[in-house]
């Protein structure tokens, strides 16, 4: 590809050029050490405080696997949001989206549980999955609804627990959102070929990414867009970015789920890089995406 597909807006490319300060594009090459510390850095320059009156927990479920909980000032819902962070599989933490968590559970008026999954290459398929699945499970034996939310990675394991919740029979999700998911698609056509030097995120990134997690072929939970059937599923939002490999990742998904009869609202952020919730603060782009994803999961969450 001989010319690098950017975007316009002069808000996202700052923030592109302020993350490369920190997490350089052959980062990848680096060890895993290397990378995690790169990425705190980041996440670190982009923290924001928490709303008002906003409470934080922290805890285990299965008394292993670490998660944050949120409560904002005012509850205006019963319904509980699981939140599954990004990072490829290999980066990220409880602190690394602390802030878009405590931003979301505010806008929706609901609980938000965080979750703090093991990462690759420590900790391969599926123990990533387990880990959601646990809380997940364990959020449901609270009779609350839940709305399952997650970006990147996070959003891979997202839309794999809702799938298996209705290969299991499990009842109580209310909602899916999927920002900017990977989910299996192929990486040698479409926005993989078109995008695969885009700013942010590489298609040599997403291959190396799921090398490191290891999951089978035939793991459908692992690629959603490989499952057979996708009838049944509870709601959805999804968020693509136009300029990712992975944008249509999240146009085949959300095809899928329409013609399955599902409901679906789905936005494309036009001047979208990957990453870009934590741009909601420089872009004006990203901070319109993050205004709809957060009244999507209000809505979820108060039928």
């Amino acid at each position: 590809m001989t010319d690098r597909p950017v975007p316009t807006e002069a808000g996202i490319l700052a923030f592109h050029k302020r993350c490369e300060d920190f997490y350089p594009a052959d980062a990848v090459d680096a060890d895993i050490i290397q990378q995690r510390a790169w990425y705190d850095a980041l996440c670190a320059a982009f923290d924001a405080p928490p709303p008002a009156g906003m409470v934080k927990q922290d805890g285990l479920v299965a008394e292993r696997i670490p998660v944050r909980r949120y409560r904002p000032a005012q509850v205006t819902s019963e319904t509980r949001l699981l939140y599954i962070h990004g990072g490829g599989f290999v980066v990220g933490s409880l602190e690394s989206h602390d802030a878009i968590c405590a931003e979301i559970s505010e806008a929706a008026g609901a609980e938000l549980v965080s979750v703090d999954y093991r990462l690759s290459p420590e900790h391969v398929w599926p123990a990533a999955f387990d880990d959601c699945w646990a809380v997940l499970v364990e959020l449901l034996l609270e009779s609350h609804p839940i709305v399952v939310i997650g970006d990147s990675a996070g959003g891979n394991l997202a839309a794999g627990l809702v799938l298996k919740a209705r290969d299991e029979g499990l009842k109580g999700i209310a909602g899916q959102a999927l920002i900017y998911p990977g989910l299996g698609g192929d990486l040698v056509s479409g926005s993989y070929v078109e995008m695969a030097e885009a700013p942010g995120l590489s298609t040599a990134d997403v291959a190396y990414y799921r090398e490191v997690y290891a999951a089978p072929g035939d793991a459908t939970h692992a690629f959603p867009l490989r499952a057979e059937n996708l009838v049944g599923l509870p709601p959805a939002f999804i968020s693509g970015a136009f300029f990712d490999p992975l944008r249509d990742d999240a146009r085949a998904y959300a095809a899928r789920l329409i013609l399955a009869g599902v409901p679906v609202k789905y936005r494309e952020e036009k001047q979208m890089i990957h990453a870009w919730l934590r741009a909601r603060f420089m872009s004006d782009g990203a901070r319109v995406g993050f205004a709809a994803l957060c009244d999507a999961v209000r809505r979820m969450a108060n039928p």
